[in-house]
This record gives C-alpha cells, structure tokens and sequence, in this order.
C-alpha cells in the first residue's frame, strides 16, 4: 500500500523517468550548454542590512530535479556557472529529486560538493523530496557540506553585524513549521526566508519578520507567454508563479528552477540560477531594486 504522502502515479512516473533518461543516453542528448541557463540578477534592498553586508551576494537554485532533463553533466556544469558569480552563500530551495533516487545520490553528492561559496550553502527541502526519501537527501545535504534549514534557522555574521536565514520544510506535504522557525529566530536583525512553495509568502510576510522570501516549485510553468506571464499554475504556485513579487513589506521571488518535471521541454522559460545582490539601506538609498 502507498503512502498518503506518495504521488499516485509514482511508479508509472519511474519507469518514465527512466526510459526517457536511456534514450536520452542513447542518442547523445545529455550535454551541458551555457546558453541553455539564464543568469538572473535581482538587487533588494533589505530594511535594517548593515553595511557590512551592502552588496553581499547570494546565489539560488532551486528544482535541480537530477535524472530528469537535468543530468549529472548539466548539472556540473551548472556548479561551474555558480562559482563563477563567487558567490558568498549558495541557497537551494528544494526538489533536488523528481522520481528516482537511489540511481542518482552518488552524483548528487559529487556535484553538489563541489560548491565553493565564500561562507557556506544552506538549502530546504521540497515535496518530492519527501515523497523519494527525505533522510537520503539529508545526508546527501551532509556529505556536500550544505546546512539544511528547514524549520530552522542560520545565522551569518560580520564584524559584529547579523543576517538571518530561515527555512521551512515542504508546505505541500504539511512538515513546516513556521511556529518553530520564529521561537528560535532572534528578535533583532534582517531576515531572509527559504521555502520551496511560493504561495507560502501570504503566511510567511503576516510574520513581518522577512524581507525577502526565496522559493521555486513552479519551474515557472515551464512556458511563458511574452508580456503575460505563465497560464500553468497549481497547487502552491496559483499567485506567485514565476519572478518577483511585493506581498505586503516582504519581497518574494520564485525562481524558474534548474530542471523540468514530467515534461522536459521549456517555452520561453530557461532554467535559472538566481544572484540576490543585498542592498543596506544606509547606502543604497537611491540606488533602484
């Protein structure tokens, strides 16, 4: 008997994955390309940021979904391109599997540990991560040094000076547990939430604890009408689907993601890697987001 937590159509999902993934092996169709990857720069400014973090870059991906369109070769590639923005946090916001995971653990972990941020990389899980095998993740997260926050809390400092990073595991599965997450966050200092679901922003921003929501989740619907946006939306991403959004004082962005789900082919929405340049507003006063 399946768990209530698993995909009805995980098993015939597999087998596609998989036969997909063989031809695609067959006739050569696995190769990294830069072009292929949009580099997005979005600045926010962050009420309360020290100085000592203006300018401070934080570089997200979220969806890696490997085994997927996403193979290990892209995503090494990927890992390049990240490094190349020298980043001083790397940020994943979940589903770093679709469905297949013990075939795909070992290069996981060989990519992801190759991640060089100047501070550290910090990650939440998503849904099928928890349908596939959380605690595979999780060790996965430990062997590549990456810190899992979700329901939890990291915190970054500079000569005195302190930046929050939050996390909340799945929302789709139920395991947040924001209540958690602001017993344990301090009460001073700038804040910046991790959740894999976007929609969660109408929740997280009540708080107004956050400055900026960093999510994924949607793929962007994988197809973008110029000048409309996405028509593909569900659950988690009906009002938030794709890019940057104001909801109430916090900043929420959801990211296009890395990879695809059971469709492997995008329609004016490129995989994304995200670079979050953090603006104090002691000195980015008139400088525009």
């Amino acid at each position: 008997m399946k768990k209530e937590s698993e995909p009805k159509a995980l098993k015939y999902r597999q087998k596609m994955q998989n036969s997909m993934d063989r031809a695609r092996s067959k006739i050569g169709r696995h190769k990294f390309k830069s072009e292929d990857f949009e580099i997005v720069t979005i600045k926010v400014t962050i009420p309360d940021l020290s100085p000592e973090f203006h300018n401070y870059r934080i570089v997200n991906i979220a969806d890696i979904h490997l085994g997927q369109w996403l193979t290990p070769v892209r995503l090494d590639g990927v890992i390049n391109l990240i490094n190349n923005e020298n980043p001083e946090l790397v940020t994943i916001t979940g589903d770093f599997v679709s469905y297949e995971i013990d075939g795909v653990l070992d290069d996981l972990n060989r990519c992801l540990k190759k991640l060089n941020p100047k501070d550290i990389s910090l990650a939440v899980l998503g849904n099928h991560d928890h349908w596939l095998g959380a605690d595979k993740i999780r060790n996965v997260l430990k062997k590549s040094n990456i810190i899992d926050v979700s329901n939890n809390v990291f915190t970054l400092k500079k000569k005195g000076s302190v930046l929050h990073i939050a996390g909340v595991d799945s929302v789709m599965l139920n395991k947040h547990r924001l209540d958690k997450v602001m017993n344990l966050i301090p009460e001073k200092g700038p804040a910046i939430l991790l959740a894999h679901e976007p929609d969660f922003a109408d929740i997280s921003s009540t708080t107004g604890r956050f400055s900026l929501q960093i999510s994924g989740h949607s793929h962007g619907g994988q197809f973008i009408i110029p000048g409309m946006g996405t028509f593909i939306r569900g659950p988690h991403f009906i009002k938030y689907p794709v890019g940057k959004y104001k909801v109430g004082d916090m900043v929420q962005y959801t990211s296009r993601g890395l990879g695809t789900n059971v469709f492997w082919f995008r329609i004016n929405c490129p995989p994304e890697i995200t670079v979050f340049i953090l603006k104090s507003p002691e000195i980015a006063i008139d400088e525009d987001e």
